[in-house]
Parts: C-alpha cells; structure tokens; sequence
C-alpha cells in the first residue's frame, strides 16, 4: 500500500506525517486490498477553530473512496477520517462478499 501525504498551505511537522501514515496503515485491517492512500491536509481560514481538514482518499479495485472532515486538530481530523473510511471499506467488503 502506497501512501501520500500532502500538506495546502502549511508546513507540515515530521511528527504528523508520521502520526498521519500509522493511523491510515490500520486501514489495511479493514480492507486488505488497498492500493493507495492519499492523505491531504490543509488549513481553512487560519484565524478560526474548526480549521484544520483532512481529506482521505483510498484507491482500491473497482474506484477510489472519498472522506473528509474539518476539526480543531489535524490529529483529530485524521482520526475522524480513518474512522469514517474503516465504516465505509467494512461496508464495501460486505456487499462484495453477499454478491
């Protein structure tokens, strides 16, 4: 699995890529057959809370998944990201299985 992380506008720190790539590696328990994880991190209107968005976008056979989410924390997005997208590749995986 291939991942990329990518920060908009921001310099982002050794210590947060490396906390971004350890919570998208936990993907691959959800769904093995991921080819490409895409992370893009980035800040919106940088005087105010909820600033920080996070976009995970996961290549697989058959398409590409999309999550998003805006938090006080880069840290916290990424969470909410992962979180959204096991829900999503725990969902695919079961309709392919019934099919």
């Amino acid at each position: 699995m291939e991942i990329n992380i990518q920060a908009v506008r921001f310099d982002a720190t050794e210590k947060l890529k490396e906390f971004a790539t350890k919570k998208v590696e936990k993907l691959s328990k959800s769904y093995e057959d991921i080819k490409k994880v895409e992370v893009q991190m980035k800040v919106v209107k940088p005087q105010t809370a909820l600033n920080k968005e996070v976009g995970l976008s996961v290549v697989i056979p058959g398409g590409t998944q999309y999550v998003e989410k805006t938090c006080d924390t880069f840290e916290e997005s990424i969470d909410l990201c992962v979180d959204a997208m096991k829900v999503k590749l725990t969902k695919l995986k079961e309709k392919s299985r019934n099919h």
